[in-house]
């Protein structure tokens, strides 16, 4: 097994006042040549944005897009037509195919929204744009993997267009979790939202990460009460 370890301490950051961001993979003002990417995981985001503030519209393609709300809501509109709200135990994903256009505001006007961002490169280039979204239970991720996105619909999460996997958990303290990969040859990076884990021997804390490969399983243990999630990916870029 080989691992990496990204401390929280040492991701990117900005701060635009209205948005508030951390980056574990270089990104816009940010570059790090040692962090643009984990395998096909391009992109994660830690992003805060005050209240009546967000994104306005702006293209993407070739992209798969997950957002994860992890306090408040945000407003969604793109150029599939979708109007809406997605708001904390949503999970949204927009595959941005040929094009889209699409922006993401704030939906309170005075408390801040903070929200994951995670961008995978696709496994197939130019497909018909799409968006989707689910809302999952709290419950079914209880010191056990709730899978939130995942091209299986047997996993029950959203489709993505790639051999990937997104599960999130959350783990009470003393508890162990192992994470059983489900594609050959992938890599899984763990992002701790909140709490202090021990991976592989290492002790990460909330907003640490680490990327695992060359391994099929792995075992995680909450040294307190954590909510984990983690991207399962291929280590090999789509050509």
């Amino acid at each position: 097994m080989k691992s990496i370890f990204h401390p929280a301490s040492e991701r990117g950051h900005v701060n635009f006042g209205w948005l508030d961001s951390h980056h574990s993979f270089s990104f816009g003002r940010w570059y790090n040549p040692e962090k643009v990417h984990f395998g096909a995981l391009r992109v994660l985001n830690d992003d805060v944005v005050s209240g009546g503030g967000g994104f306005g519209t702006h293209p993407h393609d070739n992209m798969e897009i997950v957002s994860i709300p992890l306090n408040g809501s945000l407003a969604h509109k793109d150029s599939t037509g979708t109007d809406g709200i997605i708001r904390t135990g949503d999970v949204q994903i927009m595959s941005a195919g040929s094009g889209i256009s699409h922006s993401e505001y704030n939906y309170s006007k005075t408390d801040p929204v903070n929200f994951l961002q995670v961008w995978v490169l696709p496994k197939v280039l130019q497909i018909k744009p799409r968006y989707d979204q689910k809302t999952f239970d709290p419950s079914g991720r209880h010191n056990r993997w709730q899978v939130v996105v995942s091209p299986e619909v047997s996993d029950a999460g959203l489709w993505i267009n790639q051999d990937a996997r997104f599960a999130l958990a959350d783990i009470s303290q003393g508890s162990s979790l192992d994470y059983v990969s489900r594609f050959s040859g992938s890599g899984v990076y763990v992002f701790v939202i909140e709490g202090e884990l021990l991976v592989d021997g290492k002790t990460l804390a909330k907003r640490d990460g680490m990327g695992i490969w060359e391994t099929d399983s792995f075992s995680i243990r909450a040294l307190q009460a954590s909510s984990v999630l983690a991207i399962e990916i291929p280590m090999i870029l789509p050509a």
